[in-house]
């Protein structure tokens, strides 16, 4: 077997582990929601997430609100928009302000995903991660270890054990 560089290299590759694990985590997380029938990228639940947590908002106050550049929040605004699950209006007294909200069909997406999925997606984290204590890099090695031996979407019980 060959050596995990990354994971040998500790703080001098951090920023590649935590990638390596977020990309993990995702494409797992995409296995739940696909699985439930759901038909969201991963990447746009924490935009629809924002704007059912914060009501309409503009762009930028989206963007700002899940930690991700302006361009990326305007691209997914945009699917999400086209999909039907987005809608965009002009404020009043502001044309030049525009707000995003959820349309009837994306109010209930979000409502069936907190009530279906989220919490499954939630309790497989929590299970993966246990009681988190320790040094950060021996934290992220249980992780690695966890995610090996049963993937996040296994953990939330979506995968027969044929699979």
């Amino acid at each position: 077997m060959v050596e995990d560089v990354v994971r040998a290299l500790g703080f001098l590759c951090l920023g590649t582990r935590l990638k390596r694990i977020g990309e993990r985590l995702q494409a797992d997380t995409q296995r739940i929601i696909d699985e439930a029938g759901v038909p969201i990228q991963t990447s746009q639940f924490p935009l629809l997430a924002a704007i059912d947590r914060l009501g309409p908002v503009s762009i930028g106050e989206l963007a700002e609100a899940v930690g991700i550049a302006q361009p990326g929040a305007t691209r997914s605004a945009a699917i999400l928009v086209k999909a039907g699950i987005l809608r965009i209006e002009q404020t009043e007294g502001d044309q030049r302000r525009r707000v995003l909200s959820l349309t009837d069909d994306g109010q209930r997406l979000v409502d069936r995903a907190k009530r279906d999925v989220w919490p499954r997606i939630e309790a497989a984290v929590a299970d993966l991660c246990g009681a988190g204590h320790g040094p950060l890099l021996d934290q992220l090695a249980a992780i690695e270890d966890g995610l090996a031996k049963m993937p996040l979407h296994r953990r939330a019980g979506t995968e027969t054990e044929a699979n």
